[in-house]
């Protein structure tokens, strides 16, 4: 069994990526390593957040280790909420708050849908480097209400393209098959697969090399 490290402490988000990669992976969070220090996120885009989070940790763990931003971008609000989504009625704000904020404020522009997407920025960085950045976005719309207990921050909101459910109502499954963040964690494991197949090919090469050497 494969491990990763999340550099987050948001038990929501851990689920649902040790959901969408499955029993072969064990995903870790920074819940497991109590003197961790908090990582602040004072980047202006989702990219320099995760970046900013994974490098962090990297200088503290062995470990690969994977950070994740992401957000709700309403066209109608000129992105809004973006790169605040965690704290858009507040820096200590709850999922609850910010869903009602973002519910005042699509009513105070007389829409009962509102053109949107979720957006995913995830890096991996080892020992104070990264190793690469990836994304992955979902479409659709949000409504001015909640409906479905399910998910968490804004998926009660949220409506994906081609459903007329949100994410809040829809199985974990569906919702975790065509996520932004499930979008973003397949070219993750993609990226790790090909490393740890090119570590395999410069082992055998090698072998293959000492080998012939003794022969000659």
């Amino acid at each position: 069994m494969q491990t990763l490290l999340i550099a987050t402490r948001n038990g929501h988000k851990t689920r649902e990526i040790a959901q969408i990669l499955g029993s072969t992976w064990e995903v870790r969070d920074l819940t497991s390593y109590p003197d961790a220090p908090e990582i602040p996120e004072t980047g202006a885009t989702f990219e320099e957040n995760a970046a900013q989070k994974a490098l962090t940790a990297s200088l503290r763990f062995d470990s690969v280790v994977l950070a994740d931003d992401s957000g709700l971008e309403v066209d109608a609000l000129s992105g809004a909420p973006g790169v605040y989504s965690a704290r858009f009625a507040g820096s200590r704000a709850t999922d609850e708050e910010n869903r009602f904020l973002l519910i005042k404020r699509l009513k105070e522009l007389g829409t009962e849908a509102a053109k949107a997407r979720f957006r995913c920025v995830m890096v991996l960085a080892s020992h104070g480097a990264v190793l690469d950045g990836f994304a992955g976005t979902v479409e659709g719309k949000v409504i001015p209400q909640e409906r479905g207990q399910g998910g968490f921050g804004y998926d009660p909101m949220f409506i994906p393209d081609g459903y007329d459910q949100t994410f809040g109502q829809l199985p974990a499954a569906t919702k975790n098959s065509m996520s932004h963040r499930a979008r973003a964690l397949g070219k993750v494991v993609e990226f790790l697969r090909g490393k740890e197949l090119g570590a395999s090919i410069q082992e055998s090469e090698r072998a293959m090399r000492r080998v012939g050497s003794k022969a000659s």
